[in-house]
């Protein structure tokens, strides 16, 4: 029988694969379009809620369209910034704004921009199934992320993805967390957390 690790690093190299192959046949990035429509059709934000992006890398889906239109709606967004082994932190973000190289050789803001905490975030993956359950890279950033933010205030997580990273099971362990939207280039579901929370808190016990 596998262990979680292993079953995770397994999903992890089939969902890497999946992904890639989805990018390919996105021609003229029209997934991206179709996730600025889709999330903007069914998801409700308040005035001015402030969203917490990401800029993408490699296969990721692009969602600098759907953070542009957020912009042009009047909410703040802000970027992701990496600290070794801490929870991220956003800073904010505007089009056209100069971007550097963080860690990771990721772009993030000019370390002058101010810092933001987001209502909504906008998580990538690798992976996600039906429960609203995500797997990424295995650095944990987002898992640690998203409590930290919640304990802050109410949070709204959106995972972002091509509709073919949907698997039958995400393995999970007590320290994953799980989204309460996910949008792809096909559609926007939404998960109900307190319900799924109660479910595995009964079959914990």
């Amino acid at each position: 029988m596998k262990d979680i690790t292993e079953e995770k690093n397994l999903l992890r190299v089939k969902a890497t694969e999946a992904r890639r192959a989805a990018h390919a046949r996105d021609v003229g990035g029209r997934a991206a379009a179709a996730v600025t429509t889709n999330f903007l059709s069914a998801v409700t934000l308040a005035p001015r809620a402030i969203i917490g992006g990401y800029w993408p890398i490699g296969t990721e889906i692009d969602v600098r369209p759907l953070l542009t239109a957020l912009h042009e709606r009047g909410h703040p967004c802000g970027l992701p910034v990496v600290h070794r082994g801490q929870p991220l932190t956003f800073h904010r973000w505007r089009p056209n704004d100069r971007l550097v190289r963080g860690v990771f050789g990721i772009d993030v803001p000019d370390p002058k921009a101010p810092e933001v905490v987001p209502d909504v975030f906008l998580a990538p993956l690798l992976a996600f199934d039906a429960s609203g359950m995500r797997i990424g890279y295995g650095g944990g950033y987002y898992d640690r992320t998203i409590p930290a933010l919640r304990a802050r205030r109410p949070l709204l997580v959106v995972g972002v993805a091509y509709a073919a990273q949907e698997v039958e099971r995400v393995p999970t362990d007590k320290f994953d967390q799980r989204l309460d939207w996910i949008v792809t280039e096909s559609a926007a579901r939404h998960f109900e957390r307190r319900r799924f929370l109660w479910l595995r808190r009964f079959f914990a016990s």
